[in-house]
């Protein structure tokens, strides 16, 4: 395996000042990764308790080592599974809950996990290591189900031809790696495309967000995280591109929406309340000196829930 770069995490000290933390509380990491965020959570806990999650086998063991000295439960299962967890360790409420939806430093540079578009590895792009892997899209998904993807995971303009030159690509022998993959996507994009930005990116995030269900993934763990809260707990999700962020924009105005009777009713008839408050009104981005030292964080935005 190749040697673990070094993980810088996003948006940091705004990150641990919207979780707003009480010594004692109880909060919930759900993309523990390698454990920057929940380190800076763990150290400010006295009598409090850190529970992270992550489906990456690798990133556990990296995070245990990390949070030896804070008390902490890492769990490696995806976050969806968060009602069903926290109930098998006797957990209840909670205070505060994160959600970093951006692909790890240490996947993106691992070549051999094959997320990179830079470098050649097999087909891969799992999270977890078991499962629908990036190969067996690309070799076995239909026209019609890589241009749906390509089109809502990626918003690629360009999915039919992408998806034309796979087709033909596939008749000849199987996709075997990132760099094929790659050289197809160059191959049927405008040269103008070619030349002012990377090409592929917004392929290989549509081919990762279906190998993962990334999306689903999202929608349902932010409703049971939100569902957990206490009064006052928070809920922070940091997303990385425009697809998730309109997901938690919605959902974060749906519980913070109260009356939806029409405006000419008397009364309110529906009995809706906001159940939730945003802290922030707009996202937080980061600062051009954490920028300067991560151009990672260049697409982060980080929305921020309280409940009521």
């Amino acid at each position: 395996m190749s040697e673990k770069p070094i993980h810088i995490p996003v948006l940091l000290s705004e990150t641990i000042e919207s979780l707003d933390i009480k010594p004692e509380g109880i909060y919930v990491d759900c993309t523990t990764g390698f454990a920057g965020h929940s380190s800076e959570i763990a150290k400010r806990l006295t009598t409090g308790r850190l529970i992270g999650f992550d489906r990456d086998p690798d990133a556990v063991k990296a995070a245990e080592e990390k949070l030896k000295d804070y008390p902490h439960t890492l769990i490696n299962r995806k976050f969806s599974t968060f009602d069903e967890s926290l109930d098998e360790i006797g957990v209840g409420k909670v205070d505060g809950v994160l959600m970093d939806l951006g692909v790890s430093s240490y996947q993106l540079d691992t070549a051999e996990r094959g997320f990179s578009y830079h470098e050649d590895a097999p087909l891969d792009m799992r999270m977890s290591k078991s499962g629908l892997s990036a190969y067996d899209v690309v070799n076995e998904y239909s026209k019609e189900q890589l241009e749906k993807i390509l089109f809502e995971y990626g918003e690629e303009k360009f999915a039919h031809g992408i998806v034309g030159g796979i087709l033909k690509a596939r008749e000849a022998a199987p996709i075997k790696t990132t760099l094929e993959l790659a050289e197809i996507v160059k191959r049927n994009v405008p040269l103008k495309v070619r030349k002012e930005k990377n090409p592929c990116k917004k392929t290989f995030q549509a081919i990762r967000i279906e190998v993962n269900g990334e999306l689903d993934e999202l929608k349902k763990g932010m409703a049971e995280a939100f569902e957990r809260l206490s009064a006052g707990g928070r809920l922070a999700i940091i997303t990385f591109h425009s697809i998730e962020d309109r997901i938690v924009k919605n959902t974060f105005r749906e519980y913070c929406t109260g009356c939806t009777c029409p405006p000419d009713f008397p009364v309110c008839v529906c009995g809706k309340k906001p159940r939730g408050r945003t802290v922030y009104r707009k996202p937080i981005t980061a600062s051009e000196e954490e920028l300067e030292v991560n151009n990672r964080s260049r697409s982060a935005k980080l929305r921020v829930i309280e409940k009521l």
